[in-house]
């Protein structure tokens, strides 16, 4: 048997075997794999943070450690695997998951040196966001796709809003520290800034209130302009998203990228253009 890729698929032979039940969830054995994955990530994780517990960190310390190298020693084989099933590793390594995956298995080997960055391990929880794939949930696939390209078809909307929003902080900042002739907090341009940040966003920690009615009248308004503006961005990505379309995503991964996100009748990936 030829082991040349070929034209219409990449990968043959045990590379497209791994691909389809690692990178896929249309077989048996791919949702398997899946959910197995999802469970040792979940009892990993579980493992750190019992770790931290002072009580069961000491009682069973070489217990977890043990269980904390044995589950990063099985997800660096899986991430070894998953870039040996794709035509183009660096595609993989650099893709979002790609990253996910190398920052979940690097805290415990980087803890050899820097005691203590193990605890970044609970990073591998970001991995779950596979279940929308494994448990066939194309509906929210469809709708993280919908939002992804409505906030990219956005974002220059969204600059100028928050370019305009921090014009009016540093306005509302200079004005409030000539207000309270820098007493009551208002010591600063820049505490000022940050009092008008926290106010006009909602949060109001307290920590700089203003003492003079006329403060507290500009602070009144400012408090009411923050519902306003929070409504802004939401509103300029909900129009977005009422243009983009809403087609049936599949469970398929691209043997040459690994990128998900295909359409249920696509051929050939959209961002490759390789045979699917």
């Amino acid at each position: 048997m030829s082991t040349t890729p070929n034209k219409e698929f990449p990968l043959i032979g045990w590379r497209r075997t791994f691909h389809e039940v690692i990178y896929e969830a249309d077989t048996m054995a791919g949702k398997v794999f899946d959910v197995g994955l999802i469970v040792c990530i979940l009892l990993s994780v579980l493992a750190v943070i019992l770790e931290s517990m002072v009580s069961l960190g000491k009682t069973h310390r070489d217990l977890l450690v043990f269980i904390e190298w044995a589950f990063t020693l099985l997800f660096t084989a899986e991430y070894i695997l998953r870039l040996f099933c794709v035509a183009r590793p660096s595609r993989y390594v650099f893709s979002f998951f790609g990253i996910v995956d190398l920052m979940a298995i690097l805290p415990t080997y980087l803890s050899m040196l820097f005691p203590g960055t193990q605890v970044l391990i609970v990073i591998r929880i970001m991995r779950l966001l596979r279940i929308f794939r494994v448990f066939k949930l194309a509906r929210h696939i469809s709708a993280s796709s919908i939002l992804l390209q409505a906030l990219r078809a956005s974002r220059i909307k969204i600059m100028v809003f928050l370019y305009t929003v921090l014009m009016l902080v540093m306005v509302i900042g200079s004005i409030m520290y000539v207000v309270e002739k820098g007493n009551s907090g208002f010591t600063s341009i820049p505490t000022s800034i940050y009092w008008a940040i926290v106010t006009l966003t909602t949060v109001g920690y307290g920590d700089v209130v203003p003492q003079t009615l006329l403060g507290q009248f500009i602070a009144a308004i400012v408090m009411v302009m923050g519902y306003g503006i929070i409504a802004v961005p939401t509103g300029i990505v909900t129009a977005e998203m009422a243009f983009t379309s809403r087609s049936e995503i599949s469970t398929q991964a691209c043997p040459v990228c690994s990128k998900e996100g295909h359409d249920k009748d696509a051929m050939c990936c959209k961002y490759c253009g390789g045979a699917l």
